[in-house]
């Protein structure tokens, strides 16, 4: 399959008019290039796992739209064939119109042709192999270096789940889980995701782990990243549904058998579901949260102990915050 891009070199304070303006001539499902860093707000919202660092934001933005060229050559936008160069002329009309009573930067456009995009890897050329304290966390597409081969070593791919361990709160969790766990732990892992606060709890020595996620591309993420780190599937077993609402799966979770329950999501999702997650644990057990961005600690710890949990610490890394408690009976 073929595609004419049309990609336009603008300023970030001019990509919301232009993607407005040209979404009426048809062009729609833009692709946005600029070093804007995210918000707290926006990470908090998108839970966005891969989060390169990049350089400083220089207030310049490209925008990419894509339009799916026919084998004889011709575009079809709004449901009509076009060809490239109207198109173009269309595009460049628009941008002059902008241009009259808003700052657009430079607002020239290029076109160029692509086969096949490849929207689900495109991401690879930003993930690389990083630590997390004395852990090596490494993709498929990369090799152990001599130097990281005494470490722990964990092999992740995130694909569509997400989970790769570059996120403040998913580090949060793994040092939490590395000074709970033991021999004897029996995990549930709420929003499971990639699997990789399972697999290292595994990896740290504890005994079996059950996950829940509500998104079914949780299921092979998981088992693909089990399999790279050599975790029998037994030892890691995966519900898709909603264990707040959902009572077959709070059946099937089973409860008062976890020596820890850990759940990296955000607080709004954390208040209703810790009350109902203090039934799977055993007297005693050790609850862990995070994805509670900096001013929603006070939400969540408040919540925890409504639901008759104790508070034993509080740990922040960034913007984001940690709590971990105990089931007191």
């Amino acid at each position: 399959m073929k595609w004419v891009r049309f990609r336009i070199r603008t300023i970030t304070d001019a990509e919301d008019i232009i993607i407005s303006t040209l979404y009426d001539i048809g062009l729609e499902g833009a692709q946005i290039e600029d070093k804007v860093p995210l918000t707290a707000l926006e990470k908090e919202r998108m839970f966005v796992d891969i989060l390169p660092e990049g350089p400083e934001d220089d207030g310049i933005a490209y925008l990419s739209f894509f339009v799916e060229k026919k084998e004889d050559g011709s575009l079809e936008v709004l449901g009509e064939a076009t060809d490239t160069e109207t198109m173009l002329e269309k595009v460049k009309g628009e941008l002059e119109e902008l241009r009259a009573f808003c700052d657009i930067g430079e607002g020239t456009v290029t076109v160029d042709e692509t086969e096949d995009i490849d929207w689900i890897n495109n991401w690879k050329q930003y993930f690389h192999q990083f630590h997390i304290d004395d852990i090596l966390v490494i993709p498929s597409w990369e090799e152990v270096k001599p130097e990281d081969r005494e470490r722990m070593v964990l092999h992740i791919d995130p694909g569509t789940a997400f989970g790769t361990g570059m996120h403040e709160t998913t580090q949060l969790c793994i040092r939490q889980l590395r000074k709970y766990v033991t021999a004897e732990t029996e995990l549930l892992d709420v929003g499971t995701g990639s699997g990789i606060l399972s697999i290292l709890a595994l990896m740290f020595g504890a005994k079996h782990a059950l996950g829940t996620d509500l998104d079914p591309c949780a299921s092979e993420a998981v088992a693909q990243n089990c399999e790279a780190n050599g975790i029998a599937p037994e030892r890691l077993c995966l519900l898709i549904g909603n264990i707040i609402t959902d009572r077959e799966v709070q059946d099937r979770v089973g409860y008062g058998c976890y020596d820890i329950v850990v759940a990296n999501i955000l607080a709004d999702v954390l208040v209703p579901l810790t009350p109902v997650v203090v039934n799977h644990m055993k007297p005693g057990g050790i609850y862990i949260t995070s994805g509670i961005i900096y001013d929603k600690e006070a939400t969540v710890t408040e919540a925890v102990q409504a639901a008759g949990l104790e508070v034993l610490e509080v740990t922040r890394q960034g913007e984001w915050v940690s709590v971990t408690a105990r089931k007191i009976s």
